[in-house]
């Protein structure tokens, strides 16, 4: 079976590719042209639903994988602040505007903390992971607790990771090693959850 991933994020398809190798996996944008998905969810599991519908509805009469057993997986996820009514949450990508990069969007984080007068506070990463294929569809989630700090450290990972300390840690995820993440992330008990749907 194929497992069509309904992203081109980068570091999202790394962390799933690594987390699934024993499944075949592509993203949709190796088989059709790349479009805008409105993800218009008031939630995480509507955006990730949202977008593996999507991409299956586009998917489902490729010639190339009529005689193919497919699923598409879609993965909505973010960060939020209690502090701050939990926010950004399913805005987490776009905080700091439609075109916002994850450094505009941490930038938008520490000046918020930093009104408050905040140098550390609580925060928790959701994943919200979708798959929608001719049996139906399914979604599950995992999470991550710890606390947002008001400065960056490390460059590993993507998103708010340089500034989010998981329980238990001293360290950023964006100092701590990829297999020390693996074992924390929400994504990754996301997919564990979902592995044992498929």
């Amino acid at each position: 079976m194929k497992i069509i991933l309904a992203t081109s994020n980068k570091g999202k398809v790394r962390e799933l590719k690594e987390a699934m190798s024993e499944f075949e996996i592509l993203t949709y944008n190796e088989l059709i042209e790349p479009f805008e998905i409105v993800e218009d969810g008031k939630t995480f599991k509507e955006n990730a639903l949202i977008k593996a519908r999507v991409v299956y509805e586009k998917l489902k009469n490729l010639e190339s994988l009529q005689n193919s057993e497919f699923i598409v997986l879609a993965d909505d996820s973010g960060v939020s602040l209690p502090i701050l009514g939990n926010k950004p949450g399913i805005y987490s990508a776009r905080f700091a505007g439609e075109d916002a990069t994850s450094k505009d969007n941490m930038l938008k984080v520490i000046s918020e903390l930093k009104v408050r007068k905040i140098k550390k506070t609580r925060a928790f990463y959701t994943a919200s992971i979708a798959i929608v294929g001719k049996n139906g569809e399914s979604t599950v989630h995992g999470w991550m607790h710890g606390d947002i700090i008001d400065e960056f450290r490390g460059y590993r990972g993507f998103g708010y990771d340089p500034i989010f300390i998981p329980n238990g840690y001293d360290k950023t995820l964006g100092e701590l090693p990829d297999e020390v993440k693996i074992k924390l992330s929400h994504r990754s008990k996301a997919i564990n959850l979902i592995k044992k749907i498929l």
